[in-house]
């Protein structure tokens, strides 16, 4: 079975040493994962479950812009600490954020309730940092490849344990117990960050983080670039606040039982939702090594914003469970070889010498608008409705349509005419 696994991953004629060094990338895009399930999978509905309104759980993405500005303190993770040590640190922080927040009411969002989800991001945006940087140093060229399909997977494996896992749970257990034993869980896989192998940076390498960078982004060519990444998931971040809120809101009429409206949301947009999106990932891969980046930024990307649309004719059409069903499927898939198509584009136009500072740079900046758009979400859900809404967000993934002849020139790639 263990042969299977690493001969689906290519990676069965690599050295021992390689499949050693996949599974520390497991292990650690696991740990990244895991506070992401919290904020995108778990919080969503234990808040709306606790009378939040739209407009404020649309609001709250706001407090995960340190995502988007995480770059600015990255040079001190770059130069100062070891980074397990900042990943543990990290992890274990959020752990007490999860042992405080049940203790909190959230149905007013008051101020700490805010403190506590931005220190959570923050947090969140820190570990990423310590870990994007380990991972790049770790790995080695040949080896990439099957490293990026693991750092996939492991990362949406930790949303459907740590996301559908704790949903799935609220059938049987108190939300306080759940956030008690997430907290836990955090804390075991802080202490696992001790069991990977220390990883040093040259002492050069720290002083001169700004190496390679300005030649690279010093220049009009880098305005569409920055322009693309910053507008093509745009509709993927406006329909996210709103997916799990519109089946707490319709899914009432189907499901009246809260624990069979539970076990739905747990199961289909949630676990089986996160399972589809690996599948969609996996197929997006198998399609960019057939037909090329370009080819799959633009159609992949496509597949991705025409799902949204599958929410809005359930909603106009009452199509009821199985349209539910059905749009929550599209769009795990179609989320998933977008992803992989946009992935692959941001490792692929950074120089492979300088690419932690370059990458750490594109990642921070493709969520900024994503994360502005996402924090009015619920206002648009509000008035629009949430079948108008999710058409709108379909209209917003097409900007980054019209920046893809200027783009197309940073994709290293041969052109196949």
């Amino acid at each position: 079975m263990r042969d299977l696994f690493w001969k689906l991953l290519g990676v069965n004629r690599l050295p021992d040493e390689s499949k050693k060094k996949l599974g520390v990338v497991a292990l650690l895009y696991f740990i990244q994962g895991a506070p992401a399930a919290i904020l995108w999978e778990v919080l969503p509905v234990y808040f709306r479950l606790h009378g939040v309104s739209l407009r404020a759980i649309g609001g709250l993405r706001l407090l995960e812009l340190p995502y988007s500005l995480k770059v600015f303190w990255s040079p001190l993770v770059h130069r100062y600490g070891e980074r397990r040590v900042w990943v543990l640190a990290c992890m274990l922080g959020i752990a007490a954020i999860l042992m405080a927040l049940p203790f909190v009411e959230v149905a007013a969002v008051g101020v700490i309730v805010l403190l506590l989800i931005l220190a959570l991001t923050t947090l969140s945006a820190t570990q990423d940092i310590a870990i994007d940087s380990y991972s790049v140093g770790l790995i080695s060229r040949e080896e990439e490849g099957a490293a990026n399909g693991v750092r996939a997977s492991a990362y949406r494996v930790a949303l459907v344990f740590a996301g559908g896992g704790m949903v799935f749970l609220a059938v049987l257990l108190e939300w306080n117990t759940l956030f008690i034993l997430a907290s836990i869980l955090f804390v075991i896989l802080a202490l696992a960050v001790l069991a990977i192998p220390r990883l040093s940076l040259p002492g050069q390498a720290r002083e001169h983080w700004l190496q390679g960078f300005v030649g690279w982004a010093g220049t009009w060519r880098v305005i569409p670039l920055v322009l693309f990444v910053l507008t093509y998931k745009l509709g993927e971040f406006a329909i996210g606040p709103m997916v799990k809120p519109f089946w707490v809101d319709y899914g009432k009429s189907i499901w009246p039982v809260r624990e069979e409206l539970m076990f739905q949301i747990g199961l289909f947009p949630t676990t089986l939702g996160i399972i589809l999106s690996i599948a969609g990932a996996l197929a997006g891969g198998a399609f960019i090594s057939r037909y090329g980046i370009f080819h799959g930024v633009w159609f992949l990307g496509l597949l991705q914003a025409v799902s949204n649309l599958g929410y809005s004719v359930v909603e106009w059409m009452n199509l009821g469970r199985f349209g539910l069903y059905g749009a929550s499927m599209f769009e795990s898939v179609s989320g998933g070889l977008g992803t992989a198509a946009f992935l692959a584009f941001l490792m692929n136009v950074c120089q492979k010498e300088h690419a932690t500072v370059q990458y750490a740079f594109l990642s921070s900046i493709f969520s900024l608008t994503g994360r502005l758009v996402g924090g009015i979400s619920g206002l648009g859900a509000e008035r629009f409705g949430y079948g108008n809404y999710f058409a709108i967000t379909f209209l917003l993934s097409m900007p980054a349509y019209l920046l893809l002849p200027w783009v197309r020139h940073w994709i290293q790639e041969k052109s196949d005419g």
